[in-house]
């Protein structure tokens, strides 16, 4: 404490200015997360509303992260160029207004059903503006924080996605069901437009982001780039096959608790909510302690090693229950169980991941190489519910979750075991930033 009462007044006001940058950093990628995260929570009532069936569904659900998965890296890259609060006012602004277009002219009434592609055409429109928003604001953060505390707040960052998720499965569901789709568009539009007006508000850059590097191993890494830089791939590569159980959880959970343990709207919305707050709580938790024990890879191989458990075993339960006739409470509740500890174990490692994958870049760059995870990550929002419905036609249940556990698996290699955590090529001058 003493040490930030003897810096100048106007360093104070910076490092205190920091935290507001961070919390416009979790409310935009909260207000996003609402969006991609849970209008999947209604697949449900979206199935009935637009007569869709399954294949249909999981398009239209899977063009929204095709939407963000091809935008992400242009954006990141306007990002380093342009600077965080241009990209994030721009793209996070015509989100709320894509969503709002779609509350007035693609949501289904009681005279009128939009057609698949009038559908499919506004998420993939949400996906591609929305795409914006993830690299921008953890570039902010990656500026504003120093080495040694950017886990935790990238984690806070990143907690902001199963904190929006968990309000969207909160609310959508009931919205979609009594007041039908227009209410769920135009909310969401109203969450990405009030995040908007506070980045306005308060979201600048720090001056010393743009000094030139401290030394010339940094010159050298800003000169060569994220996207030349083969262990940022790796990363990233490992990001998108980590995504695959979380994502089977948050596109096709509750079509699967619906269908398969038929379970009720409660039950399935209580399910959804527990993984997405749970797995915001460990975030938190798994930021602060690798920061404090620098072991960010191997918490990595850990959140492997345990996805894939969970669901290798999740399958088996699944095949003994069988799907002829309900479970019962007991197999439901093992269930239900194991599908939320698998969900929270497939999230929590988010903040984690991209704290790494910015460390590689540099602060600087970080923008790129946070785009480049999120296109990983995103793909697989779009590939993962158009495969399910496949192999379910063509299997059954246990079959997509040994997927799921199977893709947690090939991400190992990248983070051997006894590997260290990366060193920032920026960390000395981050370390002299206020």
């Amino acid at each position: 404490m003493s040490s930030i009462l003897a810096l100048p007044a106007g360093a104070r006001r910076d490092r205190r200015h920091r935290w507001k940058v961070l919390g416009i950093g979790v409310a935009a990628n909260a207000s996003f997360s609402a969006a991609f995260s849970g209008i999947p929570t209604t697949a449900v009532f979206m199935r009935s509303d637009y007569h869709l069936d399954n294949a249909s569904l999981g398009l239209a659900m899977g063009l929204l992260g095709l939407g963000i998965a091809v935008s992400e890296l242009p954006w990141g890259l306007l990002t380093d160029r342009w600077g965080d609060r241009r990209v994030l006012l721009l793209g996070l602004g015509a989100t709320a207004a894509a969503l709002a277009l779609m509350a007035l002219f693609a949501a289904p009434t009681s005279d009128r059903v939009p057609g698949l592609g009038l559908l499919a055409t506004g998420m993939l429109l949400v996906g591609l503006l929305g795409g914006s928003v993830n690299g921008s604001s953890g570039r902010a953060v990656m500026a504003w924080f120093r080495e040694g505390e950017r886990g935790l707040a990238m984690s806070i960052r990143q907690t902001a996605v199963p904190a929006g998720g968990g309000l969207g499965a909160l609310i959508l569901p009931s919205l979609a069901a009594t007041h039908g789709f227009v209410a769920v568009y135009g909310v969401l539009a109203i969450l990405c437009a009030v995040t908007t007006l506070f980045a306005a508000r308060w979201l600048h850059e720090p001056a010393e982001l743009d000094a030139a590097p401290a030394s010339p191993a940094s010159r050298l890494a800003a000169a060569r780039g994220p996207l030349r830089n083969l262990d940022v791939w790796r990363v990233a590569t490992a990001i998108g096959l980590l995504c695959v159980p979380q994502l089977s959880v948050l596109t096709f959970g509750t079509i699967f608790l619906h269908d398969f343990g038929h379970a009720s709207v409660a039950v399935t919305s209580a399910a959804l909510v527990t993984v997405q707050v749970g797995a915001g709580v460990m975030r938190v938790w798994s930021g602060r302690w690798t920061d404090r024990n620098r072991n960010r890879r191997a918490y990595m191989r850990g959140c492997c090693l345990l996805s894939a458990g969970i669901f290798l075993a999740l399958a088996p339960v699944v095949s003994m229950v069988g799907s002829a006739v309900a479970p019962s409470v007991l197999a439901l509740a093992a269930i239900v169980g194991l599908l939320v500890v698998g969900g929270i174990t497939a999230s929590a490692w988010h903040g984690v991941a991209f704290t790494e994958l910015a460390t590689l870049a540099g602060a600087s760059r970080a923008g790129t190489a946070l785009a480049l995870g999120n296109s990983f990550a995103f793909m697989t929002l779009f590939l993962t519910p158009l495969a399910i419905p496949l192999l379910l036609n063509w299997s059954a249940w246990p079959v997509v979750w040994l997927g799921a556990g199977g893709c947690a698996l090939l991400a190992l290699p990248v983070f051997p075991r006894g590997a260290a955590v990366s060193s920032d090529p920026a960390a000395s001058r981050s370390a002299t930033r206020p």
